[in-house]
């Protein structure tokens, strides 16, 4: 019975170090590369609009067309719309997958502080109720960002505009 258990552990102990070698595979060379990098340079600022809308944009930067269902050699670009609840994104590709161009639209997102203190600055009684958030992206020509604000102060209303560095518009 002893020899029986001994050869048993003898056993179960060799057979798996068989399993532990590995042959070694050269693998063939691949290329990784990014073709919306300045889309997500051109977007992303200091501060963080919202978590969200940061994840959305990821999104629409890894999008890629050709694998998409509606991807057909015969069309030049592509327009495909993502959607979260705090906004969309209308994007435009061409037929490689390259980011033309977006239109963005996110309600009540976290505000620059550039942008809240030129708010405080010019109307310090005046307490921000809603806000926009609108990006229009064109490849080449880089992002232009605009906060549109509705402001309250008891029973008045007031609607302004800014851009991103907190200039009123």
């Amino acid at each position: 019975m002893k020899k029986m258990l001994l050869g048993l552990l003898t056993i179960g102990l060799t057979i798996p170090m068989y399993a532990q070698i590995t042959k070694t595979e050269e693998l063939s060379e691949v290329t990784v590369y990014a073709t919306n990098y300045k889309y997500l340079q051109n977007v992303n600022s200091e501060e963080v609009a919202s978590v969200p809308v940061e994840m959305l944009e990821r999104k629409v930067a890894a999008f890629n067309v050709k694998d998409s269902e509606y991807y057909q050699d015969d069309y030049d670009f592509y327009e495909i719309n993502f959607f979260i609840p705090e906004g969309t994104i209308l994007a435009a590709y061409d037929k490689d997958g390259k980011l033309l161009h977006t239109a963005e639209r996110f309600k009540n997102v976290n505000l620059p502080m550039a942008v809240k203190e030129a708010v405080l600055e010019r109307f310090p009684n005046w307490m921000i109720t809603k806000d926009i958030y609108l990006v229009n992206y064109k490849d080449g020509r880089g992002a232009k960002k605009t906060y549109k604000l509705k402001l309250e102060n008891g029973k008045e209303t007031l609607r302004v505009k800014l851009n991103e560095k907190g200039e009123f518009l």
